[in-house]
């Protein structure tokens, strides 16, 4: 009968993706920087990608979203806009734990 070593079985499986937030935003927006302020904060206690996009640099972003920044998404679900939700968004980080 084989008997089989779970933690040394020969599989490698990759550790699971960070979660991946992305902020739409512009040069000299206040509360753009007030929100990558709230994230990067909220770093120090959760892991995730943070990513700012500059939405001045694509006329397609700029058009999408100039009256709405910043825009925060999560794994490209959209949660919010103008304001960083901050308790929806640590709701939706500690759900990827």
């Amino acid at each position: 009968m084989a008997r089989r070593d779970s933690e040394h079985d020969g599989s490698t499986a990759a550790p699971p993706e960070p979660p991946a937030v992305t902020v739409y935003s512009k040069p000299g927006c206040h509360l753009c920087e007030d929100a990558m302020s709230l994230l990067r904060a909220l770093r120090r206690e959760f892991s995730f990608d943070l990513e700012e996009v500059d939405i001045t640099t694509d006329d397609g972003l700029h058009r999408a979203y100039f009256e709405r920044i910043p825009v925060v998404l999560l794994d490209g679900e959209e949660l919010c806009e103008y304001f960083v939700a901050e308790a929806l968004v640590r709701e939706r980080l500690e759900s990827r734990r």
